[in-house]
């Protein structure tokens, strides 16, 4: 697996890195737990060394899951986790306040089996905290050593402008791919400016883009929050298939798979993006890893924008609960 620095200020990593999430949370029923950590440390053996958590996932179990699987090679691999939410819990609300940053910071610490964060993401900007005393916080961490990067999750330019005054934003962490490409406007220019690195969650479209999904999916369990997801809602996943339509071509020419043309489109558009794809099997993690290899040239991917740009993206990417907890 080659590698990426994460901006001028972070970490080197994997250039594709684990976002561990759905191990047990949010995407339908939890990988049996002896299963997760040998998939988590299989990753590991194959060049991944990046690899996402946070605190609401659970909440806090996914920390535990991930510190356990990763203690062995702690040295080996960079871990993320993130602050944000009352009592780790997005549906209770925001809280970023400093004496909460801390207390998340110890708890992590210890579920992680470490004595150091990699990167500590801010989950979701709180309006209700000056973004300079969030950043003031981490930057506290940072000088005790127990973080080693501030990070920040879906942040508008203003947040980002703000919080790397006080204390330099190494990372931001926003939904990014072929079919939710907003961040080009203000925030791609804001990261390149400032030198911060970029990692996109859901680079597959929550499962979408890799089409192995239509309009028959059923999201099983209620741990599978995608069927609440506007953008997901089967006339909406039908109304959509023209975005994989055009994905599968593009994946036939280059006689590899879909999925592969996602996170390598992804990695084509510059060289501190690192997409953090999730999986629960273990031949799904060997296809995404396997897109490193893909490069695309300057006119495949100018062709990609033209077929893109004629083609109309159904449906929100989030609920309006979820939505309001985002910065625009």
């Amino acid at each position: 697996m080659i590698k990426r620095r994460l901006g001028q200020r972070g970490p080197d990593v994997s250039a594709i890195g684990f976002g561990c999430m759905g191990l047990n949370y949010h995407r339908g029923p939890a990988v049996e737990r002896g299963d997760a950590i040998a998939l988590l440390r299989a990753a590991h053996e194959r060049g991944v060394s990046f690899f996402d958590t946070a605190e609401a996932y659970g909440p806090f179990t996914n920390e535990d899951l991930v510190g356990e699987a990763l203690a062995p090679i702690r040295d080996e691999v960079v871990i993320a986790t993130k602050f944000g939410f009352k009592d780790g819990r997005p549906e209770v609300g925001l809280d970023s306040r400093p004496e909460r940053i801390r207390v998340v910071a110890e708890e992590a610490l210890k579920r992680l089996r470490t004595d150091r964060i990699d990167i500590f993401y801010q989950h979701r900007v709180d309006p209700a905290v000056p973004i300079e005393e969030v950043a003031g916080t981490v930057k506290d961490l940072i000088g005790a050593g127990k973080v080693l990067h501030f990070g920040l999750s879906e942040a508008d330019a203003g947040s980002i402008r703000r919080a790397h005054a006080v204390q330099p934003v190494s990372v931001l962490q926003s939904e990014y791919s072929l079919w939710w490409r907003n961040p080009e406007a203000e925030i791609l220019p804001v990261l390149e400016e400032l030198g911060i690195g970029f990692v996109p969650y859901s680079p597959l479209g929550r499962g979408f883009l890799t089409g192995k999904m239509d309009e028959n999916t059923s999201f099983e369990g209620g741990n599978d929050h995608r069927k609440t997801n506007p953008r997901l809602s089967a006339e909406n996943r039908k109304a959509n298939q023209p975005v994989v339509d055009a994905i599968e071509a593009i994946a036939g020419r280059r006689k590899v798979t879909a999925a592969q043309v996602a996170i390598a489109w992804l990695m084509a558009r510059k060289p501190w993006i690192v997409p953090i794809p999730g999986t629960t099997k273990l031949h799904r993690l060997e296809e995404n890893i396997a897109a490193a290899d893909i490069t695309f040239t300057s006119e495949e991917l100018a062709e990609i924008d033209a077929v893109f740009s004629g083609i109309e993206i159904h449906g929100d990417r989030y609920s309006a609960t979820s939505a309001a907890r985002v910065t625009r």
